[in-house]
């Protein structure tokens, strides 16, 4: 109950900080199994997704993240754990002991959803989106009922520059697209490419007018 009310907290004082807008543009948010699949550019990004999800869905909602970040000290630990109920992964292949699709896939089979970034690690460049890496596509295949959702984060790396803990008070916006699954005889190259244009329409640059 007490991570519970911190979790709301947190959550709250995440959107008064951001005062980030969620713009439900191609889907509803409704009580239903998703991977929400996100622009990556800052620590901050899962947060700032997981406050703007009704409680009912936060709840059910489980970020993938980086280990070492989240790992790295007790209050990290303590809030990509506990409050977060993060799926973690270690991004060091020749370190890892467990399979990241695999503990992503636990996730999904006991229920929950997922918020993750395709990119794999948080974009410094000046393109939209770096390339996508292919866990996506094999949860989509493993999981075909389980609609994926492409999320894209505004003005969040400013919010929480690369360094930062702590967030600067800027207006975000987090606007959700239409579900997308992967076609039956569709291949990994052709779903990642539609995955990634359903996620720069989101971009304010690429919007189509309403």
């Amino acid at each position: 109950m007490i991570d519970r009310l911190l979790a709301g907290g947190l959550a709250g004082f995440a959107r008064a900080v951001t005062g980030v807008r969620a713009d439900w543009r191609g889907c509803a948010p409704v009580p239903e199994q998703r991977i929400y699949y996100a622009n990556h550019a800052s620590h901050g990004d899962f947060v700032l997704i997981w406050s703007v999800l009704p409680p009912p869905l936060r709840r059910a909602t489980r970020p993938v993240a980086a280990a070492d970040y989240w790992g790295r000290d007790a209050l990290r630990r303590y809030l990509g754990q506990a409050l977060f109920a993060a799926v973690l992964i270690d991004r060091n292949p020749a370190a890892r002991a467990a399979d990241p699709i695999a503990a992503m896939g636990d996730a999904l089979d006991a229920g929950s959803s997922l918020i993750l970034f395709p990119e794999g690690t948080r974009n410094a460049t000046d393109a939209p989106l770096l390339p996508f890496r292919s866990g996506l596509y094999h949860l989509a295949r493993v999981h075909p009922r389980v609609a994926c959702v492409p999320v894209w984060i505004e003005n969040v790396n400013r919010v929480l520059p690369k360094g930062e803990f702590l967030p600067l008070p800027l207006l975000c916006s987090v606007t959700f697209g239409e579900p997308l699954r992967p076609a039956p005889e569709e291949g990994k190259a052709a779903f990642l490419d539609r995955a990634r244009d359903a996620l720069l329409t989101l971009a304010p640059g690429c919007r189509e007018a309403p």
